[in-house]
């Protein structure tokens, strides 16, 4: 997806993969984060398998206030997205935009009205999408788009996550990191390959597989 043609939730929506390969698609990029950054705060893609009882959480952070958090438990899982520079932004007038929320199912209200998604009591995002366990496709709501090519932000904040390749990662990494990765290893990780030393020393020659044994219980990723 790219910022040539105009791109929103709605084709984030039809792009996605069906919910475990998703779920093994966060976790590969959280692995793969805390291989080249140990310390969490740097980290631009996390997971936590233990979030809350019954709940699991992938979640991207920029620092500079744009963000998503994905929700997986029982019923499906909900997806929340904040790009605070792009036109959908109406936190600042106290608001959300029209159609964002007002379809997303019952079942789901626990995440709608999380505080740790919230600005002002109220869900901060420019995008949300959600998916039950039982539906065979991703939705969004009724939104009527004002004009540009990425106006919730939904084409920035989801690239990596729709595009679903090493190649993806491997882009972001020499972006956001400055470093050219091993491809066929980034590859390994993407492919759920249990964690090695040497699959670690190939990402990252200064990190011992032992440093990781928090961050891998947390994202619930094998290792051997």
């Amino acid at each position: 997806m790219g910022l040539n043609v105009a791109v929103t939730a709605h084709d984030v929506a039809a792009a996605l993969p069906q919910i475990p390969v998703l779920h093994d698609r966060c976790r590969a990029i959280a692995v793969l984060d805390a291989i080249l950054s140990p310390e969490w705060e740097y980290r631009f893609f996390s997971f936590d398998s233990r979030w809350s009882p019954g709940q699991e959480m992938a979640s991207m952070r920029n620092g500079s206030g744009d963000a998503y958090s994905i929700v997986f438990d029982a019923a499906g899982v909900f997806i929340r997205g904040f790009a605070h520079e792009y036109p959908m932004n109406t936190a600042g007038e106290g608001r959300l935009w029209p159609g964002l929320i007002d379809t997303v199912p019952a079942v789901f209200a626990g995440s709608v009205n999380e505080p740790a998604f919230s600005y002002d009591d109220r869900l901060n995002a420019t995008v949300c999408l959600w998916r039950e366990t039982t539906d065979d496709r991703w939705h969004t709501g009724d939104i009527t788009y004002p004009p540009g090519p990425d106006p919730d932000g939904a084409d920035y904040l989801f690239a990596v996550l729709v595009d679903g390749t090493p190649q993806a990662y491997l882009r972001f990494a020499a972006d956001y990191y400055e470093q050219e990765l091993d491809g066929a290893a980034v590859g390994a990780v993407y492919a759920m390959e249990p964690l090695t030393k040497a699959l670690v020393r190939r990402l990252n020659p200064d990190l011992k597989l032992r440093h990781l044994a928090d961050d891998l219980a947390e994202i619930g990723y094998p290792v051997r």
